[in-house]
């Protein structure tokens, strides 16, 4: 019974002495530049720093960083801000203080590829953590498949896209569809199959609740665009047939001899705008189209400042 005693008095005692250890980790961190505005204390420019400063407390102090590139992210995102600065040194310092926090590379990526204000409009950056993420973790299937993504959706580089998917398809338990998109990308396959297949891929493939949140909405917004490049190729050719622009919807589904009046993934019929444009009628349900949107129509925040 003291023997069992001692044994709780000692565990309670490290658990004491782990948390002091982090509050003073983190109140030396923000002593090291103390007059800095609250932008410039969100990272100091070295890992190394870093991780002298953290007491060995490297994995608490990679997931406070990730909070902090998550919450910048977030904050700017909101804002519909132009300029990320801060968001790779963010990342590269939460990577190198805990290289196997996977999280980081895949919503890291995320972050920093999609054009503003989606992203950061860093698709080389988000490459670059990518590879390092792999060099780290070199059996996980996911992060060739992340990079591979970057590579097809933000670089349109269907061979270094195919060269990714080919190397993960070699790890063991990966996926048998990376050696699928692999082929397809070497072929140069429909860009609206292979982003279905590839979104489809990733919804399938996590049971994060957000990132399928994610996967669902892209399937939806790219069901949006196919359907308006086929209705805006259907009203070029009414043009060329007749001469003037088709006076609606309806008919130009007539004159096409669709079933019915298209309609968007919610139910709602697109719609014809004078000059002749298709264009959805919600457009903010579906944040990430790039096409069907009215001109000059900003969409409102979709991100939520938590991990995504």
């Amino acid at each position: 019974m003291k023997q069992r005693r001692k044994v709780s008095l000692v565990a309670g005692a490290c658990v004491v002495v782990s948390l002091a250890a982090s509050a003073v980790t983190l109140h030396r961190i923000d002593q090291l530049r103390p007059q800095a505005t609250i932008e410039e204390v969100l990272y100091l420019n070295s890992p190394k720093v870093l991780k002298r400063a953290s007491l060995g407390y490297d994995g608490l102090l990679a997931d406070i960083y990730w909070t902090r590139a998550v919450q910048y992210f977030g904050g700017r995102h909101h804002n519909h801000a132009l300029s990320y600065n801060l968001l790779y040194p963010l990342l590269e310092i939460t990577t190198q203080l805990d290289p196997r926090l996977i999280v980081a590379y895949q919503f890291g990526a995320s972050f920093l590829a999609p054009p503003p204000p989606g992203g950061a409009g860093q698709p080389e950056r988000a490459i670059q953590l990518m590879e390092y993420g792999i060099q780290n973790n070199p059996d996980n299937w996911k992060l060739y498949y992340d990079l591979g993504f970057v590579y097809y959706m933000n670089l349109k580089d269907y061979k270094q896209a195919a060269a990714a998917f080919e190397r993960g398809s070699k790890v063991p338990n990966a996926h048998p569809f990376l050696r699928l998109l692999a082929a397809q990308m070497a072929e140069h396959a429909g860009e609206f199959d292979t982003a279905r297949m590839m979104w489809s891929a990733t919804y399938q493939n996590t049971q994060d609740k957000l990132i399928r949140q994610n996967a669902v909405e892209h399937l939806r917004a790219l069901r949006v665009e196919e359907d308006v490049t086929h209705l805006q190729q259907a009203v070029t050719r009414f043009g060329e047939r007749t001469g003037r622009l088709p006076a609606s919807i309806a008919e130009l589904a007539a004159a096409e001899s669709l079933p019915g009046i298209p309609v968007d993934p919610d139910g709602h019929s697109y719609k014809l705008s004078p000059e002749g444009r298709i264009e959805v009628r919600v457009p903010d349900d579906f944040p990430f189209a790039t096409k069907g949107l009215p001109p000059g129509f900003k969409p409102h925040p979709q991100f939520d400042s938590q991990p995504q």
